[in-house]
């Protein structure tokens, strides 16, 4: 293998494993842990995530060969499923790469931030919109079937997808309403500097329903937001 054929090699290693902001920050816990390791439950409390969201990430890490994973009884033994618990490899990645979709992010960020303030959330909605129609054609059929059933259904399936994405997000009920709460912002700080991109996730409600649901959904309203200073993100439809 030539020597630029490896380092686009290691490029395309790293990206696909740190290419999503909860899996880098997940590296990062992990790392500074040292040799004691955290488990997958440590991880998703400390990160804010769904178990299986936290599990999903380490995973990932572990195929990619930055983390190793062993795997022990808690002390005092006993009945039950063995804690696995995962730790940072020495050496493996010396230097962090630049996250590219920070960076694009936050030029994002700033050039919304030269638009008016209604025509940039307008914008951020609409993209956040496509992207959302996008999320809906990877959903399984049984997905689809269910949505198109019950609106119900369907904001449990957009909920759900949201989770896979790095939001922990849930569906609950509301007065006469349904609404999706996310505890956890995959944007981090960028959405908190520029409060227009929270616009994004109203936009991926927006379009995954519509692709869902045959029937009117009515009107998609962000209830809250942690970047507007809120405790949790709230879209209620």
């Amino acid at each position: 293998m030539s020597a630029s054929t490896s380092f686009t090699a290691t490029v395309s290693a790293i990206t696909d494993a740190f290419g999503d902001p909860t899996r880098r920050r997940v590296y990062l816990l992990v790392r500074e842990a040292g040799t004691d390791g955290l488990t997958t439950s440590a991880v998703a409390e400390q990160v804010g995530v769904h178990p299986n969201v936290a599990r999903h990430h380490l995973e990932k890490l572990s195929a990619g060969g930055y983390l190793e994973v062993s795997t022990a009884r808690l002390d005092g033994g006993g009945a039950g499923r063995p804690s696995k618990r995962y730790r940072a490899v020495a050496d493996r990645l010396t230097e962090f790469p630049v996250r590219s979709d920070d960076l694009v992010l936050s030029l994002l960020g700033r050039a919304l931030d030269r638009l008016p303030a209604d025509e940039a959330e307008r914008l951020a909605e609409e993209v956040g919109t496509e992207y959302g129609r996008a999320m809906a054609v990877g959903l399984n059929g049984e997905a689809l079937e269910q949505g198109h059933r019950s609106l119900r259904a369907a904001i449990q399936s957009v909920a759900d997808a949201l989770t896979a994405h790095g939001f922990a997000a849930h569906a609950e009920s509301r007065n006469d309403g349904l609404r999706i709460i996310n505890t956890h912002c995959p944007f981090g700080d960028v959405a908190t500097d520029h409060p227009v991109i929270c616009a994004v996730d109203r936009g991926m409600v927006r379009g995954m329903l519509g692709a869902l649901y045959d029937a009117e959904i009515g009107d998609v309203v962000t209830e809250a937001s942690v970047a507007r200073g809120d405790t949790f993100c709230s879209t209620s439809v």
